[in-house]
């Protein structure tokens, strides 16, 4: 099977789009000065000299991580603050991140492009701001993903195997297309590298190995998949799996339930 590889206006592999298609972003307006500024993992601050810097902290299990670039500086006040919480599959790009970015919007310009309609829906409210500050957040989110992967802010895991140029082809081979009977030669070809090779640079970079990524993803998938009402043969079929019998093995190994049981009957 030739997988249909997506490109982006520049005719290059589309490292994101299949991931942030399966990403949700959920957005809480918080109130500066206000006790909900506390919960707040997204700011923007602006200094005595009108310089703007943009700070956000993923939301892991246990909270926001412990950084100091969280809080204003001496000579910086609060512009937008608000709590951005992910979910969906695409969430696997989240837990990609640093605990912390902070990016100083004057050298990032593609940034502050957003940015600053943002902060005008913040600082001039106006019919339908709620609507346009959720949308721009996705945007300033997506647009974060691709700061931390062309700079090289994650030392392992899913965004440091993208900014890869042929482990990124594998791992886009695997996100377009689950239910390929992918076997570790046949994704070694799909990156242009030799099998061996493969195996031990996909490990170093991404933490797992290929072909348990690709159980991972197509689990990850079947799940959300299940909870959309989907039927358990039709899943099993959609992600890749001999049977429907061998799909129920691997989710209840995975998950710790059936896949005909909800996750609250389970437990």
């Amino acid at each position: 099977m030739q997988v249909p590889y997506r490109t982006s206006f520049n005719g290059k592999l589309d490292r994101l789009s299949s991931l942030i298609d399966r990403l949700r972003v959920h957005v809480a307006n918080t109130l500066a000065g206000g006790t909900e500024l506390d919960t707040a993992n997204f700011r923007i601050y602006k200094s005595d000299d009108e310089a703007l810097r943009l700070v956000f902290c993923p939301l892991r299990q246990d909270g926001i991580g412990d950084c100091a670039d969280v809080a204003p500086g001496e000579r910086e006040t609060t512009l937008v603050a608000a709590r951005i919480t992910i979910s969906g599959i695409g969430r696997q790009l989240i837990n990609a991140l640093p605990d912390c970015i902070s990016v100083p919007l004057a050298e990032e310009p593609y940034l502050n492009a957003v940015v600053t309609p943002l902060i005008e829906e913040v600082t001039q409210p106006r019919c339908g701001g709620q609507a346009v500050f959720q949308r721009l957040c996705e945007v300033v989110v997506i647009r974060l993903l691709r700061h931390a992967m062309e700079e090289g802010k994650a030392d392992t895991g899913l965004l440091n195997g993208l900014a890869h140029p042929r482990i990124a082809a594998a791992l886009v081979a695997i996100h377009e297309a689950p239910g390929e009977a992918w076997t570790l030669e046949k994704l070694a070809t799909a990156a242009g590298m030799s099998r061996t090779q493969f195996a031990v640079t996909f490990k170093d970079l991404v933490g797992i190995t290929p072909m348990g990524y690709l159980s991972n993803w197509r689990l990850d998938i079947a799940r959300a998949e299940l909870e959309a009402g989907r039927q358990v043969k039709a899943v099993a079929t959609l992600c890749g799996f001999a049977s429907p019998a061998a799909f129920s093995r691997a989710f209840s190994r995975r998950f710790g339930y059936s896949p005909k049981k909800r996750p609250v009957e389970a437990a």
